[in-house]
């Protein structure tokens, strides 16, 4: 052999193994390299599908607090006692703050107060505490301004009086198409910034001008969002305002399971060529985990899209309640009247065939009479005809009165009258029950200040309720008293019933609160509205169960 070829044989084995040393090298630094890649973006994927998700969770419940409280106001700016109050132009209403108070606490609210045109608040639901609004003029702030513009208003701010940062949204109240006042709820989000606070994500919420104003980081409120580096940041836009909900979700997580990716890869290099099995065992693990992780992420997408589902679904109810209620405030005067109407036609056909049976048969025995020679037979069977006519007159008269929608004008009402139209609107169904019924004895010349068809109305609601209060009583009454002054009369309607436990007095004027089964829950609220517009009221006297029920109405004297 020569010198050259054994130089050349020598030589070969130097160079294999550089080839594969140099080989080995590029492996150990493409393999962890290119995992890193993958293994990052794959993490960064998941946390932003999990921020989408967060953030869309979070968006949602934030649009449900305020939609909630949106209708508060929407409401409470039809409210009659508030329209009544501002009207009046009364400071300080207690009766007002009182309910404000108790709707405040029912929709979890911080503060509900009243304002009128000029900006200064007459009713509040802190009314009775130190921090009182009651007095105060909030002319000056945007949400008011805008609600006197616009009909609605919405702005996040400081307190002046409490120094607490929230929402205040407004709405304007109108009386003849004309603005009186604003009604505004405000929203404090404490408890919601607490439980974002517990989580490692960061959440803001950024108004119009792109600064913080709901957030889980405190320190950052009203200021710009902070930087995003090393973050990954998902924006969501909240319904009806220019607000966005953003989270930060921090990416250094990622950046840790990419780092331990790529370690586990280098060690997988630098040991499989030596153990196999242990490598072929990892992958086989690696696959399991990967199948696992695959139908993790495929379960949390069913979840979010049936949350998004279940989610829009309740948006799309919550619209199409909103839209019903909208339909429902102007007609709910209207529907009380034609559904106490429905309850009393079968009376007035009642009423009615009577009468027309007499007719008929003294019609006949006219006709008989007439060829012979009963001329005063003739004539007393057509006065009685024509009395009969005339009272089918009056009934009808009075069911069309009834029906007749009110004009708003107040004038003196002659108390007598109106208990016998309504007396008679309801007779059928005393007469059905053989119910008795004592009635006062009243003059001529007592006039009460009011509406006779409204003022029927009540009458009519609280002699209906004393029948069906009595439906399966042994011995049912019914007992009208009445006492005067130079002032106010006051009328009282007593019935045997059963009477109303605690409970039951408690929500009696509520809205839609009733025991009936086809009953709709607002006849006594209407009817207590209209006595109050009458400037008298209606209330219920104390009672017991088992000793019947007694209404007080009291009405202005005329």
């Amino acid at each position: 052999m020569s010198v050259t070829a054994r130089h050349a044989d020598s030589a070969s084995p130097p160079f294999r193994r550089s080839v594969v040393i140099a080989l080995s090298i590029l492996l150990m630094l493409t393999v962890p390299l290119a995992t890193w890649h993958l293994t990052e973006r794959a993490a960064v994927a998941r946390l932003t599908q999990a921020a989408l998700a967060t953030a869309q969770t979070r968006a949602l419940a934030l649009d449900s607090i305020l939609d909630r409280q949106r209708a508060v106001a929407m409401v409470l700016s039809v409210d009659q006692q508030v329209v009544a109050t501002l009207r009046a132009g009364r400071l300080s209403d207690a009766d007002v703050s009182a309910k404000l108070d108790l709707l405040r606490e029912e929709t979890q609210s911080s503060v509900i107060y009243l304002m009128d045109a000029s900006g200064r608040t007459v009713a509040a639901s802190n009314w009775d505490r130190p921090e009182s609004f009651v007095g105060h003029d909030y002319g000056f702030r945007d949400y008011f301004q805008q609600a006197i513009r616009q009909g609605t208003g919405q702005e996040y701010a400081l307190g002046t009086v409490s120094g607490r940062h929230g929402l205040y949204l407004a709405h304007d109240i109108r009386d003849t198409g004309r603005p009186i006042g604003v009604i505004v709820v405000k929203i404090e989000f404490d408890q919601l910034e607490s439980a974002w606070a517990r989580d490692s994500d960061a959440t803001f919420v950024l108004g119009d001008d792109d600064r913080v104003l709901i957030t889980s980081r405190p320190r950052l409120r009203f200021q710009p969002l902070p930087p995003s580096r090393g973050l990954v940041t998902t924006r969501v836009p909240l319904r009806r305002s220019d607000w966005r909900l953003v989270v930060q979700t921090p990416t250094a997580g990622a950046r840790r399971i990419a780092g331990l990716a790529a370690g586990t890869a280098l060690l997988v290099v630098l040991l499989g060529g030596i153990v196999a099995a242990l490598t072929a065992a990892r992958m086989r693990r690696a696959a399991r985990q990967a199948r696992a992780q695959a139908a993790y992420r495929a379960d949390l997408e069913n979840a979010v899209q049936a949350r998004t589902r279940a989610l829009s679904d309740e948006m799309r109810e919550r619209k199409a309640a909103e839209q019903r209620l909208i339909r429902l405030q102007s007609d709910l005067v209207q529907a009380n009247k034609l559904a106490t109407l429905g309850q009393i036609t079968a009376g007035v056909a009642h009423e009615l065939n009577q009468p027309l049976a007499t007719i008929r048969l003294l019609a006949e025995n006219g006709r008989a009479l007439l060829p012979a020679q009963a001329t005063q037979a003739t004539g007393d069977n057509l006065t009685r005809i024509i009395g009969m006519t005339d009272r089918i007159a009056v009934i009808t008269d009075r069911l069309r009165g009834f029906s007749r929608k009110a004009t708003g004008t107040l004038q003196p009402v002659s108390l007598d009258q109106a208990i016998q139209a309504s007396l008679m609107l309801t007779a059928s169904r005393r007469r059905a029950s053989a119910m008795r019924f004592d009635l006062p004895e009243l003059p001529d010349d007592l006039y009460v200040r009011a509406e006779s068809v409204r003022l029927e109305q009540i009458l009519v609601n609280l002699l209906t309720n004393a029948h069906d209060a009595q439906e399966d009583c042994a011995d049912p009454w019914i007992r009208l008293a009445a006492n005067w002054d130079a002032d106010a009369v006051t009328l009282t309607i007593t019935d045997n019933g059963p009477g109303l436990d605690a409970e039951g007095a408690a929500r009696l004027f509520t809205p839609f609160a009733t025991d009936k089964p086809q009953g709709m829950g607002l006849g006594l609220v209407i009817s207590r509205d209209i006595a109050r517009d009458f400037g008298g009221d209606l209330t219920l006297d104390p009672t017991s169960p088992g000793q019947g029920a007694t209404f007080r109405l009291t009405l202005r004297r005329a």
